[in-house]
């Protein structure tokens, strides 16, 4: 159980207390590969999941069934976090001790090596790189082994840029939620406890933020000038042209048949418009033109 004071939203922070530790001196000479290890693990991480981590140290254990497959990251933090507070401990040394302090100071002492054990070992399909940048690099399961890791090797090399999300200024971000649930297949999150409360669409790869806002910012970008409030790209928008028809979203742009795109050097696109007056363009994936 942790009993320092950890903040409550920033990983980055849980992180930059364990790197000062590292720094005062006194921990294993891999504690600090292993922190940084467990960080580039988390940069790979869908800011919900890391979400889910910070409840997860501040003892919430009742967390939602897709935090399964990656529990294993959120022990293994916490047996780091769990060190250094140890380590913390051990360096603040009394004027005077009893009996009983000197041997609670050995027992502490003494479990110091079943946290060092962890440290190092892979984790997640991942292993501390051999090229000595102490980032984290797939595990190549041996011929025949049974331990395959195909999930962790189909990812390659962890990227510390994971997603983005358009934002989307609206007057009434609620009303407009409603219509991408309905209309365009988008799933909602209503997220009030971030530093900028909003609304977080998400289908497919496309994630999209709704927040209040006011005057100008809520107007369509080709009030200024710029066609499209958005580029989504597809890899087969006729399917999608269809499915948004069928929802009787207003199309803008028609998407022109397949032999009519053919020698010319634009890629097959249409564009609807949503409930605020936005303008979005869908189109196809350059590597699926022929």
């Amino acid at each position: 159980m942790l009993t320092g004071d950890y903040p409550q939203h920033d990983m980055n922070i849980v992180f930059e207390m364990i790197y000062r530790t590292i720094e005062e001196g006194g921990t294993d000479e891999r504690c600090e590969d292993e922190t940084r290890f467990l960080e580039h693990l988390f940069a790979g991480l869908p800011a919900q999941a890391v979400e889910y981590a910070m409840m997860f140290i501040h003892g919430e254990k009742n967390l939602p069934k897709s935090t399964e497959e990656i529990m294993p990251l959120y022990i293994r933090l916490m047996n780091l976090l769990e060190y250094r507070e140890k380590i913390e401990l051990l360096r603040d040394i009394p004027q005077s001790m009893t009996e009983g302090d000197v041997l609670k100071r050995k027992e502490v002492m003494d479990s110091l090596e079943t946290h060092e054990r962890f440290f190092g070992k892979p984790l997640l399909g991942y292993k501390i790189s051999d090229s000595g940048s102490k980032t984290a690099a797939p595990v190549k399961a041996e011929e025949g082994s049974d331990d395959s890791t195909d999930g962790a090797e189909s990812k390659g090399r962890l990227l510390l840029m994971n997603s983005q999300a358009a934002i989307f200024a609206c007057s009434d971000p609620f009303r407009t939620a409603v219509f991408y649930e309905t209309h365009l297949g988008f799933k909602a999150q209503h997220l009030d406890d971030e530093t900028m409360p909003h609304i977080k669409l998400s289908r497919d790869n496309i994630a999209i933020i709704l927040v209040k806002g006011t005057g100008d910012t809520v107007r369509p970008l080709r009030m200024f000038g710029i066609r499209y409030d958005m580029y989504i790209y597809c890899s087969e928008p006729f399917l999608l042209y269809n499915e948004l028809r069928s929802y009787n979203v207003k199309i803008i742009e028609e998407l022109p048949d397949a032999e009519h795109t053919k020698g010319l050097r634009v890629n097959r696109q249409f564009v609807f418009e949503d409930i605020d007056k936005r303008h979005i363009c869908v189109s196809q994936l350059i590597e699926n033109i022929q």
